[in-house]
C-alpha cells in the first residue's frame, strides 16, 4: 500500500484556501472593497454610538421612556454616521450639497428611526407583558433597537454607494493619498 506524501493529501484543502484568502486579500485591496469595509465600520461605530447613548438615556438614567429613548439616542447616531460615510467611507470633502446627500441621508436616517420606534414600543409591549424588571427592558429595547437598523444596512449601503458615487478614479486617487500620507512620515 502506497501513502502519498503529506503535502499531497494537504494540497486538495490548502489550495482551494489559499485561492480565497487570495482573493478576499485582492477584493479588500479593491476601491470596491475598500468602500464597502469602510461603509461597515461606519455602520459598527454608529451602532455602538447608538447602543451606547440607548444604554445611557434609557438604562442607566431614564431621562425618557422606551421609544423617544431610542429615537434621541439614533438621532445622536446620525450625526457621526453622515460625516464618517461621506468623508471616510466615500472619500467626499467640502460642503456638503443639501438635495443630493443631506436631505436623501436623513431622509433614510429617519425611516430607519421609525422602524426603531416600532421596535422600542414592541419591546416596550413585550417588557409590560412579560412584568420585566428595568434591567430586562433595558435588555429588551437594546436588542429591538439593533435588529431595527440591522434590517436597513443593505438598504443604506446600496442606496449611498449611489447617493455618493463619483468616479472611480477619484476614489482611487483618494485611496492613493490615503497610504502615501504614512510612508512621508518615516
Amino acid at each position: 500500500m502506497e501513502t502519498k506524501p503529506l503535502k499531497g493529501r494537504w494540497e486538495a484543502y490548502y489550495c482551494p484556501t489559499m485561492s480565497l484568502v487570495s482573493e478576499v486579500r485582492g477584493w479588500t485591496q479593491s476601491h470596491q472593497g475598500r468602500k464597502i469595509i469602510r461603509y461597515t465600520l461606519t455602520s459598527v461605530i454608529s451602532t455602538a454610538v447608538s447602543f451606547f447613548s440607548l444604554l445611557m438615556i434609557f438604562g442607566v438614567f431614564h431621562l425618557f421612556g422606551e421609544v423617544t429613548s431610542t429615537v434621541v439616542a439614533n438621532a445622536i447616531a446620525t450625526l457621526p454616521s453622515y460625516y464618517l460615510n461621506r468623508n471616510w467611507a466615500w472619500g467626499k470633502s467640502g460642503r456638503s450639497h443639501l438635495t443630493k446627500e443631506i436631505l436623501p441621508f436623513w431622509a433614510m436616517a429617519s425611516v430607519g428611526i421609525f422602524v426603531s420606534v416600532f421596535g422600542a414600543a414592541f419591546a416596550k409591549h413585550l417588557g409590560n407583558t412579560w412584568h420585566l424588571h428595568h434591567l430586562g427592558q433595558t435588555a429588551l429595547v437594546l436588542v429591538a433597537n439593533v435588529a431595527s437598523f440591522g434590517i436597513f444596512w443593505v438598504l443604506k449601503l446600496l442606496l449611498f454607494n449611489r447617493l455618493f458615487h463619483f468616479e472611480l478614479d477619484e476614489f482611487d486617487e483618494h485611496l492613493v493619498h490615503e497610504e502615501e500620507e504614512p510612508s512621508s512620515s518615516h
